[in-house]
């Protein structure tokens, strides 16, 4: 007597292109944030003293603000 067995674990691994997909979408998400990071402190460190005061900011905490985000 031959026996089917259609039971599946809970935790399959994804085949490889799932998991290509999962490290590519990663490495993207990674690179949007690194650079909006970039952008962010390029921005501020352009403002005069004046406009960051404006805005309520310092020198010293640009990098605490575009680490922020």
């Amino acid at each position: 007597m031959t026996v089917l067995e259609t039971t599946q674990t809970a935790h399959r691994t994804p085949p490889i292109a799932g998991k290509i997909f999962i490290f590519l979408a990663r490495l993207i998400s990674t690179l949007i944030a690194w650079n909006d990071t970039r952008l962010t402190r390029k921005i501020l460190s352009g403002l005069t003293d004046r406009e960051l005061h404006d805005i309520g900011l310092t020198r010293s905490e640009i990098e605490k603000v575009a680490n922020s985000f």
